[in-house]
């Protein structure tokens, strides 16, 4: 971001989220039975991709979940479907 003449961020300028390249270390690869949050309920939009998912693949998932069950479940059922292709 860029600044202008009095120091503040140019208001003209598009803001953006995020990094323009990977970032080491960030923790997108972390198990998720290391997330603090881990043990919480799945969130609305786990629940939503996971019943996308499920359905899919003519399974059926208990509704009360954690967040890391939801991920693992995602996961392996993305890798199962090829919805999400290796990079």
């Amino acid at each position: 971001m860029t600044e202008n003449a009095s120091g503040s961020p140019d208001p003209d300028e598009q803001q953006t989220i995020g990094a323009s390249s990977p970032e080491p270390g960030s923790g997108l690869d972390r198990d998720p039975d290391e997330w603090a949050t881990g043990e919480e309920p799945m969130t609305s939009a786990q629940r939503s991709y996971l019943d996308t998912l499920a359905r899919e693949a003519g399974e059926e998932l208990p509704a009360d979940l954690t967040k890391a069950e939801a991920s693992k479940h995602i996961d392996r059922l993305q890798g199962e479907s090829g919805r999400v292709q290796d990079q």
